[in-house]
């Protein structure tokens, strides 16, 4: 049997959100977005309505703003948006067990085994987007496909501008269908690439797919250089449809590495301030081992300018003795490798990673310093964060000017809650 792969696409999905909260909001032009009383930030999501005004998502909020200045704009509220994306998947979860996130909007599922019990393909996405919508007030548009990678050029081509929200993309009408598409259509292929593909004559999706691959790995060594192999095959694999992976629950579950980053309020140059924000991605990296149950044998630690256009900064790694998620072992090897390759520039971003994870029920005891009180230590300041919130108990160090923990607790991955 063929397979039957959907990519579920959830419309403007933040601003959908907030107009099922307010619905006297309905026929407003809505913007989700950075911080409405200091009139910053970029722009996460413009519904239908604003988006006819020329607002696009990642552009300014002063930008947007100066299109359309009656837009009503609404601070994002991630850990809504979270759980609004969790119930979604609960409810394709009734129609299949084969359901695979791929961001906090969009999820496929693999309704091959579904078709004797809810009809065609067709009227089980009809069945979800009138599920979704009445539980929601969110709509969902739907890709069809025999592969995730078509499914997926399904959606964002045809499905999102489709009136039912709903497109199919049999593999045996690509030729048709999809390789007359412009290049900058194919999924992977931002701005960048596709001026280097029109450099040398690829202009559609097809000009890709009917070449032969020994002959496309030759043409991209031209723009990619010799090390472009891989990147060629990943093109022309995903112009001919072709996508081996199946939908897989839980595909994302196994984690290698648990990270933080910072993006900082202002460039930070003086020692003692870094070292703050150090000492509290340690910690927020470690809390977060210590939750998932794993410790890290390898610690990162990279730092970013301030001008984004022309990136400086580094990303170095550490291999530590012992396994660990104890705050004071990992911020001191994160301290020693940033000041080993700092060139004394401002700082802008900083992160912190432990990788090389293993389980934390099984350790090496040492017969040195105190391990075993610092991990009893940190299990009970966990506690009580996770009890009464993440800014209950702080260091001393939080409460000075360069901390940013206070500021952070109300947010999720930078933006509020």
């Amino acid at each position: 049997m063929v397979p039957v792969i959907m990519l579920a696409d959830c419309q403007s999905f933040y601003a959908s959100v907030e107009k099922a909260a307010r619905p006297e909001y309905r026929n407003s032009p809505v913007i989700v977005a950075g911080d409405p009383a200091r009139r910053s930030g970029i722009v996460l999501a413009a519904c239908p309505v604003a988006k006819k005004f020329g607002i696009t998502t990642a552009e300014t909020l002063g930008q947007a703003l100066a299109k359309c200045p009656d837009a009503v704009v609404i601070r994002p509220r991630m850990q809504t948006y979270i759980d609004v994306s969790l119930m979604i998947t609960e409810i394709f979860e009734s129609f299949t067990d084969l359901v695979e996130p791929f961001s906090i909007d969009e999820q496929f599922l693999d309704v091959t085994g579904s078709l004797s019990y809810f009809g065609s393909p067709e009227e089980i996405a009809k069945r979800i987007q009138v599920k979704v919508m009445m539980s929601t007030g969110v709509w969902i548009r739907v890709g069809i496909s025999s592969t995730k990678i078509l499914a997926k050029m399904a959606t964002d081509i045809w499905a999102k501008k489709s009136e039912t929200g709903i497109f199919t993309l049999p593999k045996s009408d690509i030729d048709s269908l999809l390789w007359p598409q412009p290049i900058n259509k194919m999924f992977g292929v931002g701005s960048r690439m596709t001026a280097h593909f029109n450099r040398i004559g690829i202009a559609t999706i097809g000009d890709i797919a009917k070449l032969p691959l020994v002959d496309f790995k030759r043409t991209m060594k031209l723009v990619m250089g010799k090390n472009s192999d891989i990147q060629a095959e990943l093109y022309w694999q995903t112009a001919n449809g072709i996508d081996p992976s199946a939908v897989t629950p839980g595909t994302h579950d196994h984690q290698q590495a648990v990270g933080h980053q910072m993006t900082l309020p202002h460039d930070y140059s003086q020692k003692e301030d870094i070292d703050v924000i150090l000492l509290e991605l340690s910690e927020e990296v470690c809390r977060r081992c210590r939750a998932k149950g794993y410790m890290g044998k390898v610690v990162s630690v990279g730092a970013q300018g301030a001008d984004f256009d022309k990136p400086t900064g580094f990303f170095r790694q550490i291999t530590i003795d012992d396994p660990t998620n104890i705050t004071n072992e990992v911020f001191e090897a994160a301290r020693k490798l940033f000041y080993i390759h700092w060139d004394e520039q401002p700082v802008r971003k900083l992160g912190v990673v432990v990788s090389k994870l293993s389980r934390d029920d099984e350790y090496q005891l040492s017969f040195f310093g105190n391990r075993e009180r610092y991990r009893r230590l940190e299990r009970a300041t966990d506690q009580i964060k996770n009890r009464y919130g993440s800014t209950a108990i702080l260091r001393a160090s939080s409460l000075l000017g360069a901390a940013q923990a206070q500021e952070r607790s109300a947010k999720i991955g930078g933006h509020y809650r």
